[in-house]
């Protein structure tokens, strides 16, 4: 049964026919039976998906509504909004995922039956799982709130068949996240991981800022665990009860809440807690907590909320248990926080202090630390502080982390340090730090100011190494040095714009910045500019992202400068960004070396620009080629290859020499590298 209320966007219709936007845009100008517009805006209208997949259907332009996608279009459009959409059908896969047979014994029905007879079972289901309905952040839905829901309970039931309930339930509410990036502050699966493994195992453990469950959905499972959870936005607290119930068989217990004013779970004496609190909040209670028994190691600052949450997750540790907290760098080291670090330095409380690479953890710009806190059974006679900084451990080539690499070397430290209370010292990685060598007047843990420097530039080997590398690369720039240029007559040659090609079919023209899927790189201006590898990001849109291939020719819109760059096989499955336009030859009529040459002439870009704000931006559709056979057009690519490929090489010995340059001053400076 198709419900007519549910609405879809035109990125929806988009997903639903496998085209871009631009298709079902084309399909509203030129169809006058397209379906009109039941809500939304004008500038981005929603349509019954009912009429819609009857459009589609009519024109031939598909056969079937995906299930995937008909379930995802009833959940985003449901009356009441997609988290009621989400929390109903999450108690309905619980259902089907602990007692299947009474899903298909009040399915079997209709909507109304169904609505009317499935609140008494999922209260038999849901009481165990989640305790008393005072205590617990799902509560049992009434009939009548279920019966707008039932066929997306019903669509759920069917993709369930095919994916498993917890899969099931993953993809509704993955899509949901990613379908809103600026309302859910996220932990990103293999971070909560790395913090699940740095706090062991856990038979109760507890996220007190919960969020989506991340956190103690990484924790690994025991017989009989407990999981609890409390989260200041109800919505998230019932969202992670339902993920945490369908992934395992341990008791979940969330509650929503302000947990520092309001804790729901004020006895609770938990192995671990995990935990990605709010970052710089003002408003946490300063006011009106100053008596609370929490701050056994100081009252925290109204600007230090962070330390009041590192506070609260001592406070509901077991004599020996660990807190493990996702923290701003400036937790480190503010003046205002100094003391209470000073007080849990000396009493053993904080184990640990790991500094993140950039990009592990929104905010994405600033390289976030993670804390390792002990509820200390005594005060240890000579404590030690581990401090290790991962941010040498960057990239994996994607334009991602490579936590494979982070995980594996925080863990190889932090393991022996665990078990002896001690570590081997890495120059520029990780070192044991006695605590007296600490407490001084600022008490600053940043990692990075208290370990020793790596050898410079790698050490005299790795300097070596880079000086043989710019040998090659200089000996390969004269190699590609372009032969003397040969005068001749200008040409005059007639001209097509890009846009006339674009018009024409001879290329594509698409611009960028609409979104990338997950650990998918972003090529942005900046790395067309300097000709790198992909390196930036972009939050998950509605609109579908333009991934570069091979051939492609990519040229930035703004700054005024005449580049242009061909996609290679190393490039090629980026997503564009921002301010970038990708054109995509015909291989039958442009040859993109042709292309790309021709679009970097100055005089080609003046004529194309615009100056009119304090930006100059290009309209590519203005740029000009002569018209050439394409026999004609190669022997000009080959020669705007060669050319390429000597200003590739004129970069890669430019940052070889800045390389070798800043090693050797280190070096000298250091005393690793003897001046004669």
């Amino acid at each position: 049964m198709q419900d007519n209320a549910t609405e879809v966007t035109a990125a929806g219709i988009a997903r639903l026919a496998g085209v871009g936007r631009a298709a079902v845009s084309n399909w509203r100008r030129r169809h006058a039976d397209f379906p009109k517009p039941v809500g939304g805006t004008e500038t981005s209208p929603s349509f019954a998906l009912a009429e819609v997949e009857a459009w589609l259907r009519d024109q031939g332009k598909l056969a079937e509504v995906p299930l995937r996608e008909r379930v995802w279009q009833q959940l985003a459009g449901h009356p009441e909004g997609p988290v009621t959409a989400l929390v109903h059908a999450g108690c309905a896969l619980l259902l089907i995922h602990d007692r299947p047979t009474d899903w298909l014994e009040l399915s079997a029905g209709s909507d109304e039956r169904l609505a009317a007879l499935l609140p008494a079972v999922l209260d038999q289901v849901i009481t165990p799982r989640f305790g008393a309905p005072r205590e617990r952040a799902v509560n049992t839905p009434a009939g009548p709130e279920l019966l707008p829901s039932a066929p997306l309970l019903r669509g759920a039931a069917e993709l369930a068949a095919e994916l498993g309930a917890r899969q099931t339930y993953e993809f509704l509410l993955g899509r949901h996240l990613d379908n809103n990036p600026r309302q859910y502050t996220l932990t990103p699966a293999d971070l909560a991981a790395l913090m699940a493994e740095l706090a062991g195992p856990a038979r109760t453990a507890l996220d007190p800022a919960c969020g989506t469950g991340a956190l103690l959905r990484a924790v690994a499972p025991r017989p009989d665990q407990e999981l609890y959870g409390q989260d200041s936005a109800p919505e998230l607290a019932a969202l992670s009860a339902l993920r945490l119930a369908l992934q395992g068989k341990a008791a979940v217990r969330t509650a929503a809440g302000d947990t520092l004013r309001a804790d729901a779970h004020p006895t609770l004496q938990a192995d671990a807690v995990l935990c990605h609190p709010p970052f710089n909040e003002r408003n946490w209670g300063h006011d009106v907590l100053a008596y609370d028994a929490r701050w056994e190691y100081g009252f925290p600052a109204r600007t230090e909320s962070e330390l009041a949450w590192v506070q609260h997750a001592l406070a509901h540790l077991k004599d020996g248990g660990s807190a493990v907290m996702l923290m701003p760098p400036a937790a480190a080291s503010r003046r205002s926080g100094r003391r209470i670090r000073a007080d849990l330095l000396r009493r053993g409380a904080l184990r640990a202090v790991i500094a993140l690479p950039i990009g592990a953890a929104a905010p994405y710009n600033i390289p976030l630390h993670i804390w390792v806190l002990r509820r200390p059974e005594k005060a240890p006679a000579q404590p030690e502080l581990l401090l290790i900084d991962t941010g040498a451990l960057a990239a994996d080539g994607r334009g991602g982390l490579d936590w494979r690499a982070v995980r594996s070397a925080v863990l190889d430290a932090w393991r022996p340090f665990e078990r002896t209370g001690s570590a081997r010292q890495e120059p520029g990685f990780s070192r044991a730090v006695p605590v007296i060598e600490l407490l001084d007047d600022d008490v600053d843990l940043a990692p990075a100011r208290h370990l020793p420097p790596a050898a410079a530039g790698g050490g005299t080997e790795q300097l070596a190494r880079v000086r043989e590398r710019l040998g090659e690369t200089l000996r390969l720039t004269a190699d590609l040095t372009p032969p003397e240029a040969r005068r001749t007559q200008p040409a005059r040659w007639p001209l097509i714009t890009v846009g006339e090609l674009a018009r024409g079919g001879a290329l594509l023209l698409r611009t960028g910045g609409n979104g990338a899927p997950a650990r998918v790189p972003v090529l942005t201006d900046h790395d067309v500019l300097a000709g790198t590898a992909p390196s930036g990001t972009l939050p998950a849109g509605e609109e579908e992202a333009v991934l570069v291939e091979t051939g492609d020719v990519v040229v930035p819109v703004l700054g005024g400068g005449s580049i242009a760059r061909v996609v290679d096989e190393n490039t090629a499955g980026a997503a564009l960004g921002r301010n970038l336009t990708l054109l995509r030859p015909e291989p039958a009529d442009l040859d993109p070396w042709f292309l790309a040459g021709f679009l970097r002439g100055t005089a080609n870009n003046r004529q194309a620009s615009s100056y009119a704000s304090t930006a100059t931006r290009l309209d590519v559709r203005r740029l000009q080629l002569p018209r050439l056979p394409l026999d004609e057009q190669r022997r000009y690519g080959a020669r705007f290859r060669a050319l390429a490929e000597f200003e590739d090489a004129l970069r890669r010995a430019g940052r070889l020499g800045e390389q070798l340059v800043r090693g050797m001053y280190d070096g000298l400076t250091d005393g690793t590298v003897a001046p004669d």
